[in-house]
């Protein structure tokens, strides 16, 4: 564990220490494109920091050749080559990209080389456990289509996640850490080799996303651009074609008895890791409601809307850090209810918790359209949003200080009426397009100069 922590540290620290001056020479490169229709933040952003996770990848991958306990993972094992090859290809086509704008067919054509390039290495799926059949060996074409879906399925699936600041990174992370959890135990607890790679691809991405965060939480300094989320999303995937692939479900030995039988009482395990867009539920979803959406309308599945998940978020109420923090909440329920239910299935406390957390997360995402009765006694305790609009304390108080305007007015006439700079005029509760958290001025917007 502790090897795997000080990979986790330095491929963060690099990855939070180089993109600074990545930011800096997107900036200079001209990797700033003008703000779309679609986007959500108001001034130019940079791109293109994709490239700090590039290289935290890399480092994260030399440090653990020269670990003790990891190098054997190198020795013993053909994948970690394989996946920085992918990687490789699919981060050049992502630079390449937040520069020139590529087509989204040639995009899509470069990650199903970088899957075969993963496969052609030996990162591929050999066989696939199926409840009430048993093992299912797969055939050389059978393996590679369904490895090269895997992974073009999950790397578009984070590319439509990412529109806000944080947000992409911040999934990816959780499910890489539900992730880690599961393969460790897999390779510590059964002592199953295979399962190694798997865990470092996971302690390796954990550490790209938390490095990269600090610089991209709201308000963001710089965006990880496709050359980042399709990076994050085929580490993600290649960390569990990995496991779910190459480790046999009879090499457990946790049961008696028939090949079928251990498969099936193993399927709450298989199932999260046989389909990683299980763990990144929410990112699946947003990617197939956005395919039959813009299908429905007669546009190209790739053609860009405003109809993402955290758009709706954001248009019904929800402000910027509260949509990220609900998206974060959801995945992090699925992914590591998945872990909690492959761990015990037979708990009912499992099934419980998640069935109330499911709840608590409906609750919050459907908060903005609640306006509970707040009593007269507690309506200056509360947001402005929920004071009543009659004649409660806020209003009153308001309207006590327009009376006291207007005498004094009246007493000098020849006051000018506008501010001091510097000094902001309340405003009553209840107006529009004043900041919720002060409820005294607006949120400042940049001039759209287009």
């Amino acid at each position: 564990m502790r090897e795997y922590l000080l990979t986790l540290c330095i491929t963060a620290a690099v990855t939070y220490l180089l993109t600074g001056p990545v930011r800096k020479f997107a900036i200079v490169a001209g990797a700033m494109p003008e703000i779309r229709a679609r986007d959500v933040h108001r001034e130019p952003t940079p791109r293109l920091g994709g490239i700090a996770m590039f290289f935290g990848l890399c480092a994260g991958l030399l440090v653990a050749d020269h670990l003790t306990n990891l190098n054997e993972v190198f020795a013993k094992s053909n994948e970690p080559r394989a996946l920085l090859s992918g990687a490789a290809l699919i981060w050049l086509i992502g630079v390449l990209d937040d520069k020139f704008e590529i087509d989204a067919l040639i995009k899509l054509g470069g990650q199903m080389i970088a899957a075969g390039v993963m496969v052609m290495q030996g990162l591929t799926i050999l066989w696939l456990p199926i409840p009430g059949v048993g093992n299912v060996a797969l055939t050389q074409w059978q393996g590679t289509l369904l490895t090269v879906a895997l992974v073009v399925i999950t790397i578009n699936a984070v590319n439509f996640v990412d529109g806000l600041d944080g947000l992409a990174a911040g999934m990816v992370c959780i499910a890489a850490g539900a992730f880690f959890l599961y393969a460790y135990r897999i390779w510590y607890s059964y002592g199953i080799e295979a399962a190694a790679p798997g865990t470092l691809f996971a302690a390796i991405l954990m550490g790209m996303c938390l490095g990269f965060l600090p610089h991209n939480m709201h308000p963001a300094r710089i965006f990880m651009g496709d050359s980042g989320s399709m990076l994050i999303g085929l580490v993600l995937s290649a960390g569990a074609i990995s496991i779910t692939g190459q480790v046999d479900p009879d090499a457990l030995a946790l049961f008696t008895g028939s090949e079928k039988a251990a498969v099936h009482q193993t399927v709450p395990v298989y199932i999260p890791l046989l389909l990683p867009l299980t763990i990144i539920a929410v990112p699946a979803a947003d990617l197939v409601l956005a395919i039959v959406r813009r299908t429905w309308r007669g546009q190209s599945p790739f053609a860009a809307d405003r109809g993402h998940l955290h758009h709706r978020l954001l248009e019904i109420g929800h402000s910027h850090s509260r949509a990220v923090l609900i998206m974060y909440f959801w995945s992090a329920l699925i992914g590591f209810g998945a872990l909690a239910y492959s761990v015990n299935s037979a708990s009912m406390w499992i099934v419980l918790g998640v069935v109330f957390l499911s709840a608590v997360g409906l609750v919050l995402l459907l908060l903005p359209r609640f306006t509970p009765r707040v009593p007269l006694w507690a309506q200056r305790f509360v947001p402005p949003r929920y004071r009543r609009r009659g004649l409660g304390a806020g209003t009153a108080v308001a309207a006590e200080a327009a009376q006291d305007a207007q005498s004094q007015d009246a007493q000098s006439p020849q006051a000018p009426r506008s501010s001091e700079p510097g000094e902001r005029t309340p405003v009553p509760a209840g107006a529009r397009n004043v900041n919720g958290a002060t409820a005294i001025s607006a949120r400042s917007r940049l001039i759209d100069r287009r």
